[in-house]
């Protein structure tokens, strides 16, 4: 009796172990998602691992099983499918971030009008994240048919796994115009936002979070962190704007 009450004073004196936690992340988040999860690794002890792709090839993963403890999604809709397959812990999803949408050239360029596009495009590409399923490529499709330009373009895009792809296609002159949101230009130098898309041409661009079914416990203090002031001045550095109100 008195062997087993030590050991129970001896595993209730050991001190914790740290949790070791997986984000699977929208690509555009790279930077100052960093920073962050660093931040609380170091406050907690605790190991962060970020793994970045376009939103939709993250779903999929996580529907096929990939071990993950947060999901943070580019776009409402991939959300509502991972959470509509019973993989979201209920009541851990949040609004986190918002972004903007724009149309950048490789640096030098001046401003434009986005009307004039297929224009100065000529026999040039447009790098955009895939049209059909990556969110900025979804965004992108529907702000440039809103504004009629999609038929006279669609033959010349260059579609790439995920926005950061598409950023370096104009990064390194592959293409002469992009598609990607505010914060992925204001991360690259060797692109300059020419136009900005209008918001009412595409859905809000919102960045939901999640914490996922099986995950680790401390992945709840990791979200609660990431939506703490600390983070979102991290993030709004970066350029991005802070969650819509409930």
């Amino acid at each position: 009796m008195r062997l087993a009450l030590a050991l129970i004073l001896t595993v209730l004196a050991a001190p914790l172990r740290a949790a070791d936690l997986t984000i699977f992340a929208a690509a555009s988040l790279r930077g100052p998602l960093d920073t962050a999860a660093a931040a609380w690794a170091a406050e907690t002890g605790s190991h962060v691992a970020v793994s970045y792709a376009g939103t939709s090839t993250l779903a999929r993963q996580i529907a096929a099983g990939a071990p993950a403890d947060l999901f943070i999604a580019a776009s409402t809709a991939w959300m509502d499918r991972v959470e509509g397959e019973g993989l979201v812990v209920p009541g851990s999803r949040v609004h986190l971030l918002c972004n903007t949408l724009v149309l950048v050239a490789t640096a030098p360029a001046a401003p434009m009008a986005l009307s004039d596009l297929p224009a100065r495009l000529g026999n040039g590409k447009l790098a955009m994240a895939t049209v059909d399923a990556v969110p900025a490529g979804q965004y992108g499709k529907a702000a440039l048919s809103a504004l009629g330009l999609w038929d006279a373009v669609a033959a010349q895009v260059a579609q790439a796994d995920n926005v950061r792809a598409a950023l370096a296609l104009v990064a390194r002159g592959e293409a002469p115009f992009g598609v990607v949101y505010a914060t992925d230009a204001r991360a690259e130098p060797k692109v300059a936002v020419v136009a900005t898309f209008p918001d009412g041409t595409h859905a809000a661009i919102v960045y939901d979070a999640a914490r996922i079914r099986g995950g680790a416990p401390a992945a709840a203090d990791l979200l609660r962190f990431l939506q703490g002031p600390a983070a979102l001045a991290d993030f709004t550095a970066a350029g991005f704007a802070p969650p819509p109100p409930p």
